[in-house]
């Protein structure tokens, strides 16, 4: 939104301009910007320090690449009357008329209007922010959690109902935009066309041209621009703002052959992000390292993860995505197989050694109560019985053979019956029921090798450093476009952590498959005929470490932490593809500082 106000206001808002400026210089850029200027994607502010916080905004001149100068202010109020910070900063073609402010010299847990103004009298919409607490506060933490939102899959309406909450600060864990171009048959478009939600450019993303182009397009939607102008987010980024399935040196989305070298590709990317995206760069001489802290007062300290691109070695089994015949073998391998004492799999990480050591430093060196990891991958084990994974991949191959969908409902049947068995009487086990329940005769197996659950060694790794740091640890996470609640354990069982893994803005879950009403045969619920509410929470379902999860509906997270709890809020929506819908909590949970956990 683009408002006018004229040369005097501005001249008389600006006072200070000769402070930066020499006098003739400001004659010559009055005179010669005096065509209005476009704010076509808003503003937006993020990464809150508790003296600072980034402004954004995109602005340029119609019919003109000409770079255009713009006066940035920060003030207590609405009507700009009380400025706290101002100065001056440029939209050239160099950034793709975007431009980034690191506004400094701010006060702790306060609330900010900010804005951007033009010398032709063109002023941006004015947005809201605020800064950190400081390291004493005891201030509650609300957080908006969002990841995966594919613009041709639907409206983006948990923007819009964040933006009605009290949500302070929104987090976002990657899948911001995606990489696929408009074609029919690609990811998510069967229903763009009668949306209005055809993606640009139409191709899949290679060039920095083509990147700049699929935000401004994702930033052309209002509900994304007004929970930018709300709050300030904080951001990681995950594959498809590269390529699907990125590790470091390649994606299972790139073709060498057709798409040039990785690298560049990587590098546009990044380039990109950083110029569309609210982030404070860490290192301005190497885009690729974004994992960074903020700390909220003695309440929680969220540390934001690259497990994408920063460290990542190569997938296991085809970039993780497991195919018939279920080809485990380099995954055993990997732990089967020793070099000097050590697993195969030691040697291969989702993060790199820099990264996990300053994770460490930050675990030893926190006073707050809740160490909180903002990762892009599902970290807890999402280890389902092979009795169970190998007809249930078979039938989702084959959704046309009734056969093997008996088989998948057969083989789900007993093992669920042997928990419940064993949960109500252990002594009524079968040989049978026994066998199933064996880890050794009927083995756990991971779904998707992209998440943690292909790079177990570095997975404990992590767990061990937040065991030994006697810290309370819960982990959010995006990617799986499925909501999950898990009990972060260790290869022997040790429960150290929670994880909250939201599920997608937009992006097609489980129902994609057929398996939206599979969540309670996942986490156990489909037992509470037989076990009442003793079946809520207790890891009896298929993968024994969720003891939540709802694979059909998507929205996002709402985190509330206290010194005592945090509260984790699953949001849904009742559609994406209308612009009315409506919203509803499909399950609080809470924990306590003490560990235990309550279901709502």
């Amino acid at each position: 939104m683009t408002r006018q106000v004229s040369r005097r206001q501005f001249i008389a808002n600006t006072g200070t301009l000769a402070m930066g400026v020499s006098a003739s210089a400001t004659t010559n850029v009055i005179a010669k910007e005096l065509s209005p200027v476009e704010f076509k994607y808003g503003v937006a502010s993020g990464d809150p320090l508790a003296d600072a916080v980034i402004i954004w905004t995109h602005a340029k001149a119609a019919h003109s690449n000409q770079a255009v100068k713009l006066r940035w202010e920060v003030a207590i109020d609405e009507a700009f009357q009380n400025i706290s910070q101002s100065g001056w900063v440029e939209c050239s073609a160099k950034s793709g008329f975007t431009a980034k402010v690191d506004a400094q010299g701010l006060k702790p847990n306060q609330s900010y209007f900010y804005r951007f103004v033009h010398a032709s009298g063109s002023v941006s919409r004015i947005g809201t922010t605020r800064t950190l607490p400081d390291s004493s506060s005891t201030s509650d933490v609300v957080l908006a959690v969002f990841s995966c939102s594919l613009y041709s899959a639907g409206f983006f309406n948990a923007y819009d109902h964040a933006c009605q909450t009290d949500a302070q600060f929104a987090v976002h864990l990657g899948d911001y935009i995606y990489e696929y171009g408009a074609g029919e048959k690609e990811y998510g478009n069967s229903t763009a066309k009668a949306l209005g939600r055809v993606t640009q450019p139409p191709g899949n993303l290679v060039s920095i041209k083509d990147y700049r182009t699929r935000y401004a397009l994702y930033r052309s939607d209002p509900n994304l621009q007004a929970l930018h102008a709300k709050m300030p987010w904080i951001c990681v980024w995950d594959d498809h703002e590269f390529a699907n399935n990125a590790y470091v040196n390649g994606a299972e989305n790139h073709d060498a052959s057709t798409q040039g070298k990785w690298t560049l590709r990587k590098a546009a990317a990044a380039k990109a992000y950083h110029e569309w995206m609210p982030i404070r760069t860490p290192d301005t001489h190497n885009l690729y390292k974004i994992y960074r802290k903020f700390d909220f007062g003695v309440v929680l300290t969220l540390q934001m993860l690259d497990t994408r691109i920063e460290g990542r070695a190569k997938q296991y089994a085809n970039f993780g995505e497991l195919k018939p015949g279920y080809a485990y073998e380099d995954y055993f391998n990997g732990l089967n197989t020793k070099t000097n004492g050590l697993p195969n799999d030691s040697q291969r990480g989702m993060i790199s050694s820099e990264q996990m050591q300053w994770l460490k430093d930050n675990f030893t060196a926190s006073k707050s109560t809740w160490q909180m990891l903002g990762n892009q991958d599902v970290m807890g084990k999402m280890w389902m019985p092979s009795s169970v994974l190998k007809p249930l991949f078979d039938s989702a191959t084959h959704p046309e053979d009734p056969q093997r969908r008996d088989q998948t409902t057969s083989s789900i049947q007993k093992f669920l019956t042997a928990k419940a068995t064993r949960a109500a009487n252990p002594q009524a086990l079968t040989p049978e029921q026994k066998s199933l329940l064996s880890q050794t005769e009927n083995p756990r197996l991971p779904f998707n090798l992209d998440a943690w659950d292909g790079y177990p060694m570095n997975r404990e790794l992590l767990l061990q450093i937040a065991k030994s740091s006697q810290k309370n640890l819960v982990v959010i996470s995006g990617d799986s476009h499925n909501a999950w609640f898990n009990g972060l354990t260790t290869m022997s069982g040790e429960k150290v952590g929670y994880e909250f893994a939201g599920t997608s803005v937009t992006s097609p879950g489980f129902e994609s498959l057929g398996l939206g009403d599979f969540a309670p045969l996942i986490d156990g619920r489909a037992l509470m005929p037989q076990l009442g509410a003793s079946a809520v929470g207790a890891g009896l379902g298929l993968i024994d470490d969720v003891h939540y999860a709802q694979t059909k509906s998507r929205g996002y997270l709402k985190i509330t932490a206290s010194q005592s709890t945090l509260k984790g809020e699953y949001i849904f929506m009742n559609t994406v593809l209308s612009k009315d819908y409506t919203a509803s909590v499909g399950q609080t949970i809470t924990i306590s500082k003490d560990g235990t956990v309550q279901y709502a």
